[in-house]
């Protein structure tokens, strides 16, 4: 049967398959967790400093990065865990490479606020 969903009906189901998402990124996943609490402490305190408006944005949006690469990496793990539990390098392949992206976007999320800190305690 095919989804004719259309307009506000079909945005109001892509936020409750969102919030699923949310979801099942917390109930399964360490990573996540320990990343969304992580991203939260640094919201707070990017609200707390004494920073100017772009650089506030620019650290919550490089905590907030990590968080969504995180839900990226958790999926793509899903997906290869539904396909098959036995070994292939293709397989290790694409789980590398999302760990990968997540390590890149929290070194991205250090430089941002190592640099933006730097600049504003000078």
């Amino acid at each position: 049967m095919a989804n004719n969903a259309t307009g506000l009906v079909r945005i109001v189901k892509a936020a409750g398959y969102s919030w699923q998402g949310l979801r099942a990124a917390w109930q399964h996943e360490a990573a996540f967790r320990q990343e969304a609490l992580a991203a939260l402490v640094a919201i707070i305190v990017a609200c707390w400093l004494d920073v100017d408006i772009v650089s506030r944005i620019l650290m919550i949006g490089a905590v907030v990065l990590v968080v969504i690469v995180e839900i990226l990496n958790s999926a793509i793990e899903a997906v290869v865990d539904r396909i098959g539990q036995e070994r292939h390098p293709l397989a290790g392949r694409a789980k590398d490479m999302g760990s990968a992206a997540v390590l890149i976007s929290i070194l991205l999320a250090l430089f941002v606020w190592i640099a933006l800190l730097w600049t504003h305690l000078r």
